[in-house]
């Protein structure tokens, strides 16, 4: 059988039929996803519960899979199925989930075949390395520990981008990996936009009295935090015989199946906000990956559409739904049941002011919705000086505070707080993922004016605890293409635009303008 197959391919004579080649291709990235999930469940490990004396070994494993899922990518039974198929994907109709399918494999083949296994390996390699040192050098405040491998990680990322040429920017084909279309000068110009309506905003909420919010840094004992965050996400719609939440240094959500999608958090007994949002964060990127039709399970289309897509879920479910005067009107009484020493001397609307207070801050991930994407963009200008050339990692922490200094009045005391305070340069490449988070912001209510467009009661039901008309809406319209349609699709698709600022600037204005009147 397998004889006969390989003579069809390549010599064209017919033997077996579509039906049967279609098995075989969805056989080969069936064995390519399993390895591309146990590399996930290698890194979660890692990112856990993995002793650090572990970390030499991991990085070696690690190695080992990613060559092994590359290898089997790139396999030429691989490409001559696809060659053998991409005619007839295109005769089919553009929505077919098959042609999906043939579209999204050919496209993974097509970036997987430019980069050689070796250097794959190498890579996942160094990242697992780099990224032990960065949890011990992050609390020391030692840049210095970690920066000859921050050294290696730029040099290694110019060698991915340099494996795609005739790039108009060095970083484009970094961005292309994780937002498909998009390009440093598309971004520049989308950031030079939002940036140009942020500002007046910041500076009109910042030049009023400041919100009190010390209602929110109290001690809330951890057990107590833990376990409203769990019931709060179950509420929202994340199915917990298909996921989890552990404790990590930095937040994430992995995936080793569609029946297997976890989340982290973080825990501060003397911060209420840290946990809980963290929680339905990533809860936000669970709740995708869980809603993705379950016949893409094992093959390309078994993913979220982009890094800005799966961001608007994040940031949806954690802002415009877990930061609303809706969404605490049903939960406030139960937190304050949790917390009743700590919450019932404080109203709801002192509340309410608390977890939307606007103030400039060191840290990305506890920025409040007006600052945030002040943040994203120093992360995204610094990293495109990097692979530039015209900024040394050396010089990097003093160029971070500079930024701060001069975007938003304030400059952390130290690297822990700087430069060191984000895990992904320290796990990932240099360039290509910072701005999936304000592409996400954007998207965020795009999506969800969408979603009240189409059901103008979702409001009201988020008062009485009830998410399922939001969250079927998204199932239905986002989360079940999974990876079937380019970004631009599915947004096109889901909303009736293209991607667009005007929404998330109106809900913005709408919000803040009545939390700060000016």
């Amino acid at each position: 059988m397998k004889a006969a197959a390989e003579t069809y391919l390549l010599h064209g004579r017919g033997e077996f039929s579509v039906e049967e080649k279609l098995r075989e291709l969805k056989e080969l990235l069936r064995e390519v996803y399993d390895l591309e999930c146990i590399i996930m469940l290698l890194n979660w490990d890692q990112s856990t519960y993995m002793p650090p004396g572990g970390a030499e070994a991991r990085a070696r494993q690690m190695a080992v899979m990613e060559r092994l899922a590359h290898e089997k990518m790139v396999q030429p039974r691989m490409g001559r199925l696809l060659e053998a198929l991409v005619p007839y994907g295109e005769s089919l109709p553009y929505d077919s989930d098959e042609a999906g399918l043939i579209r999204a494999a050919q496209r993974k083949f097509e970036k997987a075949n430019r980069v050689p296994s070796a250097f794959m390996g190498e890579l996942i390699s160094h990242q697992a390395k780099t990224y032990q040192v960065w949890t011990e050098a992050r609390p020391a405040n030692d840049f210095a520990k970690v920066a000859p491998l921050l050294e290696k990680t730029l040099e290694m990322s110019r060698q991915l981008a340099d494996y795609f040429p005739g790039y108009v920017h060095i970083a484009d084909p970094l961005i292309d990996f994780e937002d498909e279309g998009m390009k440093a000068s598309t971004i520049r110009s989308l950031f030079s936009e939002l940036r140009e309506q942020l500002v007046p905003l910041v500076k009109a909420v910042t030049e009023q009295d400041p919100v009190e919010d010390q209602v929110l840094k109290q001690h809330f004992p951890e057990e107590k935090q833990w376990q409203f965050g769990l019931d709060v996400i179950r509420q929202l719609g994340y199915d917990f015989k298909r996921g989890r939440q552990d404790k990590t240094h930095h937040p994430f959500m992995t995936k080793f199946s569609l029946g297997d999608v976890r989340i982290t958090t973080r825990v501060k007994e003397n911060e209420l906000g840290e946990a809980l949002f963290s929680t339905i964060h990533e809860a936000g990127h669970a709740m995708y990956e869980q809603g993705i039709h379950p016949e893409y399970e094992g093959t390309p289309l078994a993913q979220g559409a982009s890094s800005g897509i799966h961001e608007s879920q994040s940031r949806l479910w954690e802002n415009l739904v877990g930061r609303s005067r809706e969404f605490w009107e049903y939960f406030y009484p139960k937190l304050q049941a949790v917390f009743p020493d700590q919450l019932n001397p404080v109203s709801l609307d002192s509340f309410y002011r608390a977890i939307n207070k606007v103030e400039p801050s060191l840290i990305r991930t506890d920025a409040d919705e007006l600052t945030y994407n002040l943040h994203v963009m120093i992360r995204f200008d610094l990293e495109l000086a990097l692979l530039e050339g015209k900024l040394a990692v050396k010089d990097l922490p003093e160029a971070w505070r500079e930024r701060y200094r001069t975007d938003l009045g304030i400059a952390p005391p130290d690297d822990r707080d700087g430069v060191l305070q984000d895990v992904h340069w320290y796990v990932a490449t240099i360039g290509g993922v910072f701005q999936g988070y304000t592409l996400g912001n954007i998207l965020s209510a795009q999506f969800y004016d969408a979603a009240r467009n189409a059901h103008p009661e979702i409001p009201a039901e988020m008062r009485q605890g009830n998410f399922y008309t939001l969250h079927h809406w998204l199932k239905e319209n986002v989360y079940r293409h999974g990876s079937k349609y380019t970004p631009e699709e599915l947004v096109q698709k889901a909303t009736g635009q293209s991607l667009s600022i005007e929404p998330y600037v109106r809900y913005l204005k709408t919000k803040f303008g009545q939390l700060y009147p000016w």
